[in-house]
């Protein structure tokens, strides 16, 4: 089984909006998925509260079951799921570092501002510490529609320190309207833009976290 991880220590820039939406997306390529929510606010459970559908489970790890992740993930792959997406709080935490080590990949989400930038800081040299500089990427998130210089600055910024996964995601309003009906952005509008940049990124993380 696969392991994702979003994490960020910045709130704002989507981590669980993009970890239902990916899960959703893994689940109709033909995974089977659960995702995990392991931030106390539980923007993800709600998620899976309010969907009609059963893939992919949604499950939530309170604060007394975090030490248990890597046993929790280990009995999970012996049930058949080959793909577990973690949401994580946007703080610095211990369920958010047990969350990285257990991780094929880690993603952290930003978006094209320099406060933004500035803020993954701290989630880098977390990610460092922890020896992954091989396996984790920056998502650039919520872009202005059409061709814009600061994404462009931004994602050069965010190239000096590591992976930048593809695509850019634009900032539309089909995934906050997807996350309101419980659903992810490509059950809610298959054939809209935002749907398409989600399956092209989970293409993307498909073929990183095969190469591992």
């Amino acid at each position: 089984m696969r392991t994702v991880v979003f994490v960020t220590q910045k709130g704002g820039a989507g981590k669980t909006t993009l970890a239902a939406s990916l899960a959703a997306a893994a689940a109709q390529a033909g995974e089977r998925v659960v995702a995990l929510d392991l931030d106390p606010q539980g923007s993800l459970s709600a998620w899976g509260e309010a969907r009609e559908a059963e893939a992919p489970a949604v499950d939530r790890l309170g604060p007394d079951r975090l030490a248990d992740l890597p046993a929790i993930l280990a009995a999970l792959k012996g049930r058949g799921f080959t793909l577990a997406v973690l949401d994580t709080a946007g703080i610095a935490s211990t369920g958010g570092n047990l969350a990285m080590q257990a991780a094929d990949l880690a993603l952290v989400p930003a978006r094209p501002s320099r406060l933004d930038l500035q803020a993954t800081m701290p989630t880098i040299e977390a990610l460092l510490r922890l020896g992954m500089r091989d396996r984790f990427a920056f998502v650039l998130n919520q872009c202005p529609p059409g061709r814009s210089g600061r994404a462009a600055e931004a994602a050069n910024g965010l190239g000096m320190f590591g992976v930048l996964a593809e695509p850019a995601l634009t900032l539309r309003a089909d995934h906050q309207d997807a996350m309101a009906a419980g659903r992810g952005v490509t059950e809610y509008a298959p054939a809209g833009k935002a749907a398409g940049e989600i399956r092209a990124l989970w293409n993307w993380i498909d073929r990183k976290a095969k190469a591992r």
